[in-house]
Protein backbone atom coordinates (compact mmCIF):
# COMPACT_ATOMS: atom_id res chain seq x y z
CA UNK A 1 0.00 0.00 0.00
CA UNK A 2 3.13 2.30 1.05
CA UNK A 3 4.49 1.46 -2.46
CA UNK A 4 1.37 2.12 -4.17
CA UNK A 5 1.01 5.80 -2.77
CA UNK A 6 4.19 6.45 -3.54
CA UNK A 7 4.28 5.69 -6.87
CA UNK A 8 0.89 7.83 -7.16
CA UNK A 9 2.81 10.62 -5.62
CA UNK A 10 5.05 10.44 -8.40
CA UNK A 11 2.54 10.34 -11.13
CA UNK A 12 1.00 12.89 -9.83
CA UNK A 13 4.29 15.03 -9.75
CA UNK A 14 4.98 14.30 -12.78
CA UNK A 15 1.74 15.69 -14.17
CA UNK A 16 1.89 18.73 -12.09
CA UNK A 17 5.38 19.89 -13.23
CA UNK A 18 4.26 21.20 -16.53
CA UNK A 19 1.63 23.25 -14.39
CA UNK A 20 4.71 24.65 -12.01
CA UNK A 21 6.74 25.24 -15.10
CA UNK A 22 4.08 27.40 -16.93
CA UNK A 23 2.86 29.26 -13.70
CA UNK A 24 7.22 30.30 -12.95
CA UNK A 25 7.25 31.50 -16.97
CA UNK A 26 3.90 33.22 -16.12
CA UNK A 27 4.97 35.28 -13.31
CA UNK A 28 8.50 36.18 -15.26
CA UNK A 29 8.43 39.86 -16.65
CA UNK A 30 8.66 39.59 -20.18
CA UNK A 31 10.03 41.88 -22.72
CA UNK A 32 7.34 43.66 -25.10
CA UNK A 33 4.99 42.62 -22.48
CA UNK A 34 5.71 44.03 -19.08
CA UNK A 35 8.48 46.19 -19.89
CA UNK A 36 10.27 47.84 -23.12
CA UNK A 37 13.69 47.75 -24.32
CA UNK A 38 14.80 50.75 -25.75
CA UNK A 39 16.15 50.79 -29.31
CA UNK A 40 18.68 53.70 -28.36
CA UNK A 41 20.55 53.01 -24.88
CA UNK A 42 20.23 56.42 -23.26
CA UNK A 43 23.54 58.50 -21.64
CA UNK A 44 23.06 58.03 -17.97
CA UNK A 45 23.82 60.34 -15.23
CA UNK A 46 24.57 57.94 -12.60
CA UNK A 47 28.12 56.72 -13.05
CA UNK A 48 28.46 53.59 -11.35
CA UNK A 49 25.29 53.43 -10.05
CA UNK A 50 22.17 51.45 -11.57
CA UNK A 51 19.75 54.75 -12.56
CA UNK A 52 16.21 54.43 -12.03
CA UNK A 53 13.93 58.04 -13.52
CA UNK A 54 10.72 58.35 -12.67
CA UNK A 55 8.53 60.32 -15.96
CA UNK A 56 6.06 62.66 -14.10
CA UNK A 57 3.56 65.10 -14.37
CA UNK A 58 1.71 66.92 -11.20
CA UNK A 59 -1.52 67.20 -13.10
CA UNK A 60 -1.30 63.44 -13.89
CA UNK A 61 -3.78 61.55 -11.25
CA UNK A 62 -2.04 58.45 -11.79
CA UNK A 63 1.20 60.24 -10.98
CA UNK A 64 -0.58 61.15 -8.15
CA UNK A 65 -1.75 57.33 -7.17
CA UNK A 66 1.94 56.22 -7.82
CA UNK A 67 3.58 58.38 -5.57
CA UNK A 68 3.05 56.85 -2.22
CA UNK A 69 3.83 53.11 -3.58
CA UNK A 70 7.27 54.61 -5.39
CA UNK A 71 8.15 56.52 -1.72
CA UNK A 72 7.76 53.40 -0.04
CA UNK A 73 9.73 51.80 -2.59
CA UNK A 74 12.43 53.99 -2.69
CA UNK A 75 13.74 53.11 0.69
CA UNK A 76 14.24 49.74 -0.16
CA UNK A 77 16.54 50.56 -3.40
CA UNK A 78 20.27 48.82 -2.83
CA UNK A 79 22.98 51.58 -2.16
CA UNK A 80 23.95 50.36 -6.03
CA UNK A 81 20.76 52.44 -7.20
CA UNK A 82 20.39 56.31 -8.00
CA UNK A 83 16.75 57.18 -8.04
CA UNK A 84 15.45 60.68 -10.19
CA UNK A 85 12.64 62.41 -11.20
CA UNK A 86 11.84 64.01 -14.62
CA UNK A 87 9.29 65.96 -14.46
CA UNK A 88 7.21 65.79 -18.04
CA UNK A 89 5.15 68.48 -20.27
CA UNK A 90 3.38 67.63 -23.35
CA UNK A 91 2.40 70.82 -24.23
CA UNK A 92 3.89 74.12 -23.58
CA UNK A 93 0.95 75.11 -21.25
CA UNK A 94 2.21 72.69 -18.72
CA UNK A 95 5.86 73.92 -18.60
CA UNK A 96 5.35 75.61 -15.25
CA UNK A 97 5.00 72.46 -13.77
CA UNK A 98 8.14 71.61 -14.65
CA UNK A 99 9.29 74.37 -13.23
CA UNK A 100 7.98 74.21 -9.93
CA UNK A 101 9.39 71.03 -9.80
CA UNK A 102 13.22 72.39 -10.62
CA UNK A 103 12.65 75.58 -8.27
CA UNK A 104 11.87 73.51 -5.74
CA UNK A 105 14.98 70.99 -6.02
CA UNK A 106 17.21 74.46 -6.17
CA UNK A 107 15.61 75.90 -3.07
CA UNK A 108 16.15 71.99 -1.78
CA UNK A 109 12.52 71.50 -0.71
CA UNK A 110 11.35 68.43 -2.64
CA UNK A 111 10.90 66.67 0.46
CA UNK A 112 8.57 68.54 1.94
CA UNK A 113 6.91 70.49 -0.74
CA UNK A 114 6.74 67.62 -3.70
CA UNK A 115 3.64 65.70 -2.18
CA UNK A 116 2.30 69.10 -1.80
CA UNK A 117 1.92 70.25 -4.70
CA UNK A 118 0.36 67.22 -5.90
CA UNK A 119 -2.48 67.46 -3.35
CA UNK A 120 -2.99 71.06 -4.51
CA UNK A 121 -3.69 69.73 -7.90
CA UNK A 122 -6.00 66.53 -6.86
CA UNK A 123 -7.17 67.79 -4.17
CA UNK A 124 -7.61 71.49 -4.14
CA UNK A 125 -8.20 71.45 -7.81
CA UNK A 126 -5.32 73.74 -8.07
CA UNK A 127 -4.35 73.90 -11.97
CA UNK A 128 -0.90 75.98 -10.75
CA UNK A 129 -0.37 77.47 -14.56
CA UNK A 130 -0.44 81.60 -13.52
CA UNK A 131 3.11 82.34 -11.83
CA UNK A 132 1.44 84.48 -9.95
CA UNK A 133 -0.75 81.78 -8.48
CA UNK A 134 2.38 79.54 -8.40
CA UNK A 135 4.19 82.24 -6.07
CA UNK A 136 1.00 82.77 -3.82
CA UNK A 137 0.83 78.77 -3.01
CA UNK A 138 4.67 78.90 -2.22
CA UNK A 139 3.98 81.80 -0.29
CA UNK A 140 1.15 80.11 1.74
CA UNK A 141 3.87 76.84 2.39
CA UNK A 142 6.81 78.90 4.04
CA UNK A 143 8.53 80.10 0.99
CA UNK A 144 9.74 83.81 0.30
CA UNK A 145 7.50 85.17 -2.53
CA UNK A 146 10.68 86.95 -3.89
CA UNK A 147 13.40 84.28 -3.31
CA UNK A 148 10.37 81.85 -5.21
CA UNK A 149 10.15 84.06 -8.38
CA UNK A 150 13.40 84.44 -8.53
CA UNK A 151 14.49 80.68 -8.62
CA UNK A 152 11.30 79.70 -10.32
CA UNK A 153 12.35 82.56 -13.65
CA UNK A 154 16.28 81.52 -13.45
CA UNK A 155 18.60 80.53 -15.55
CA UNK A 156 19.55 77.37 -13.82
CA UNK A 157 15.72 76.38 -13.60
CA UNK A 158 14.72 77.27 -16.92
CA UNK A 159 17.85 75.46 -18.68
CA UNK A 160 17.02 71.95 -16.46
CA UNK A 161 13.34 72.38 -17.79
CA UNK A 162 14.52 72.62 -21.39
CA UNK A 163 16.67 69.24 -20.67
CA UNK A 164 13.86 67.53 -19.21
CA UNK A 165 12.17 67.73 -22.40
CA UNK A 166 14.81 66.42 -24.53
CA UNK A 167 15.39 63.47 -22.09
CA UNK A 168 11.82 62.46 -21.76
CA UNK A 169 11.86 63.22 -25.82
CA UNK A 170 14.64 60.78 -26.33
CA UNK A 171 13.30 57.85 -23.88
CA UNK A 172 10.22 58.79 -26.24
CA UNK A 173 7.95 59.33 -23.44
CA UNK A 174 4.04 59.26 -24.33
CA UNK A 175 2.37 58.69 -21.13
CA UNK A 176 2.84 59.27 -17.23
CA UNK A 177 3.90 57.72 -14.71
CA UNK A 178 6.94 55.62 -16.52
CA UNK A 179 9.56 54.07 -15.12
CA UNK A 180 13.10 53.59 -16.58
CA UNK A 181 16.03 51.62 -15.69
CA UNK A 182 19.40 52.26 -16.59
CA UNK A 183 18.97 54.06 -20.18
CA UNK A 184 17.68 50.62 -21.28
CA UNK A 185 14.06 49.66 -19.69
CA UNK A 186 10.71 50.97 -19.26
CA UNK A 187 7.51 49.89 -17.69
CA UNK A 188 4.79 51.57 -15.75
CA UNK A 189 1.21 50.17 -14.30
CA UNK A 190 -0.48 50.25 -17.32
CA UNK A 191 2.13 48.19 -19.27
CA UNK A 192 2.22 45.38 -16.75
CA UNK A 193 -0.07 42.53 -17.53
CA UNK A 194 -1.22 43.08 -13.90
CA UNK A 195 -1.98 46.29 -14.77
CA UNK A 196 -0.92 47.55 -11.06
CA UNK A 197 1.17 50.05 -9.06
CA UNK A 198 2.73 46.66 -7.46
CA UNK A 199 2.99 44.96 -10.92
CA UNK A 200 5.44 47.80 -12.07
CA UNK A 201 7.30 47.78 -8.91
CA UNK A 202 7.79 44.06 -8.84
CA UNK A 203 9.19 44.48 -12.61
CA UNK A 204 11.69 47.24 -11.75
CA UNK A 205 12.85 45.06 -9.20
CA UNK A 206 13.76 42.76 -11.66
CA UNK A 207 15.17 45.24 -14.52
CA UNK A 208 17.58 46.56 -11.55
CA UNK A 209 18.44 42.90 -11.07
CA UNK A 210 19.19 42.65 -14.46
CA UNK A 211 20.81 45.62 -15.45
CA UNK A 212 22.99 44.65 -12.20
CA UNK A 213 23.93 41.38 -13.88
CA UNK A 214 24.61 43.05 -17.12
CA UNK A 215 27.16 45.59 -15.29
CA UNK A 216 28.82 43.06 -13.57
CA UNK A 217 29.64 41.40 -17.35
CA UNK A 218 31.66 44.41 -18.67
Amino acid sequence: MHALNQRRSFIMGLCCAPLVAAAQNASAPETGVDYLVLEVPQPLESGDKIEVIEFFQYSCPHCFAFTPDLTAWRKHLAPDVLYRRVPVAFDESRQPHAQIYYALEALNRLDDMHDKVFSAFHVAKRHLFESADIADFMAANGIDREQWLATYNSFTVLTKTKRAVQIWTAYKIDGTPMLACDGKYLTSPSMVRSRSRSGALAVMDYLIERARRERKKK
